[in-house]
């Protein structure tokens, strides 16, 4: 499976041997670009940003049975192989927070310390996976341009939505240039994932758990009381945000997580 990593971020791994590492998944219908703050802002980290499978140029099996949060997590171990990565800080967004908790459960000695943003333990609901099966259904039918109108408004904040169209058109751009078979793939991986409440009071590295303040599909409120449930674990709500915090709110969000990756020492 490949899996490319930003060209720059890989001369970043080969120069900086000795830097410890921040791998970052993106969620869905996105691609790595939703990181591209944290990659210019964050240099005295080696950077890592992929885009998984059926996402950004990523290979795009055709198949939804090739699509699992699981294959995700194992596709990003593949690729810390062959860049010779041991561990890493994993800092997941939705999508990418379930793909981490995968990690955590399927390959823990590579996890170093975590950041979950806008994402949630709990499985789907009945009623979400038969909207992810009425999604998957629009995808087909219309294509990803379609998946980006009906999305971007649940999104982003409400001030982002109204006052920073430039925001607005770098997140509906990277929806829409999301390959069709991935979007469906990622729809079912999302739709089938297993539920990881029972993972967090096992978690043993420290956490960083970001929310968006606007978040419409992550609420600030439970995300918190995520982070009540993980041993190591602090929380931070970030104003003027939906749910693409990193990309709303980039000084913040960078804020946050230099000051959580300066405690792991």
């Amino acid at each position: 499976m490949m899996i490319p990593v930003s060209g720059a971020e890989l001369a970043v791994e080969q120069r900086e041997g000795g830097v410890p590492a921040l791998l970052f998944i993106h969620g869905f219908p996105l691609d790595h670009t939703l990181w591209r703050h944290q990659l210019d802002g964050l240099t005295a980290w080696r950077r890592i940003a992929p885009d998984l499978r059926g996402a950004g140029a990523s290979s795009v099996p055709a198949s939804p049975a090739e699509y699992s949060t699981a294959r995700y997590a194992d596709d990003l171990v593949e690729m810390l192989d062959v860049l010779k990565v041991k561990e890493v800080v994993a800092c997941g967004l939705s999508m990418g927070g379930y793909t981490l908790f995968e990690l955590f459960t399927r390959h823990p000695r590579r996890v170093r310390a975590a950041v979950l943003s806008n994402t949630r333990a709990e499985a789907d609901t009945p009623e979400t996976r038969a909207a992810r099966d009425a999604l998957a259904g629009l995808a087909r039918e219309r294509g990803s341009v379609a998946i980006a109108e009906k999305q971007l408004p649940k999104m982003l904040s409400p001030a982002t939505l109204a006052g920073r169209p430039a925001v607005v058109k770098e997140a509906r751009d990277m929806m829409m240039r999301a390959p069709g078979a991935g979007v469906i793939g990622a729809l079912r991986a999302l739709r089938d994932r297993p539920d990881h409440t029972a993972t967090l009071p096992g978690i043993r590295v420290p956490v960083l758990v970001v929310a968006g303040a606007d978040d419409q599909n992550t609420t600030a409120d439970e995300m918190e009381r995520m982070a009540g449930v993980i041993p190591d674990a602090r929380f931070t709500k970030i104003a003027g945000a939906g749910h693409l915090t990193p990309l709303e709110q980039p000084a913040a969000f960078n804020a946050a997580l230099s000051d959580f990756l300066r405690t792991l020492g």
